[in-house]
C-alpha cells in the first residue's frame, strides 16, 4: 500500500491505495472526480490529461504514489466560480461533440497557452495542431477545437 497525499483542486486529500494505483483511478474511484476520462490506458488518446504542479500529464500512466506531495488540477477544478476561458471558448466555438475527449483537450489547451505565453512564443494554428498530436477526437475533425484554443488564448 502507498500513502498518497496531494492537493486536488485546492483541497488536501490523503488516502492509502495499492502501489500500482494510477492517478486516473485515484481521481475517479477514490475522489469521485469523474471528469477525467480514461479512453486507452496507454497515453495515446489524451482524455485523461490533468495538471500536476501546473503541467499537463496523462493520468492513465502516472502512478498516484509518484504524485504524492504535489498539486493536481482536474477539469472540475479548472473553473473558479464560472467557466474557465478555455471552457467558454470550447462552448462558444463548438469545440466538442460527444464530449468524451473534451476534458483532456481543455486541460491540454490551457497548458499549451500557458507554456507558449511563458516562453514568449506565438501560438499559431500549426503549433496548436502539433501540440494536439497526443489527443484524439473521433467526432470533430479538430477544426473547432483549434479555433477554440485560439479564441481562449486571447481570453486568458
Amino acid at each position: 500500500m502507498a500513502s498518497v497525499k496531494l492537493t486536488v483542486n485546492g483541497r488536501k486529500v490523503s488516502r492509502e491505495v495499492p502501489d500500482n494505483t494510477l492517478l486516473s483511478e485515484f481521481l475517479r474511484e477514490e475522489l469521485r472526480l469523474t471528469g477525467t476520462h480514461v479512453g486507452c490506458d496507454t497515453s495515446q488518446c489524451g482524455a485523461c490529461v490533468v495538471h500536476l504542479n501546473g503541467k499537463a500529464v496523462k493520468s492513465c500512466t502516472t502512478l498516484a504514489a509518484a504524485t504524492s506531495g504535489g498539486a493536481v488540477t482536474t477539469i472540475e477544478g479548472l473553473a473558479n466560480g464560472g467557466l474557465h476561458p478555455m471552457q467558454q471558448a470550447f462552448n462558444d466555438n463548438h469545440g466538442l461533440q460527444c464530449g468524451f475527449c473534451t476534458p483532456g483537450m481543455i486541460m491540454t489547451g490551457v497548458d499549451m497557452v500557458n507554456r507558449y505565453r511563458a516562453e514568449g512564443r506565438e501560438l499559431t494554428e500549426q503549433a496548436i495542431r502539433h501540440e494536439l498530436e497526443g489527443n484524439i477526437c473521433r467526432c470533430t475533425g479538430y477544426h473547432n477545437i483549434v479555433r477554440s484554443i485560439q479564441d481562449a488564448a486571447s481570453r486568458m
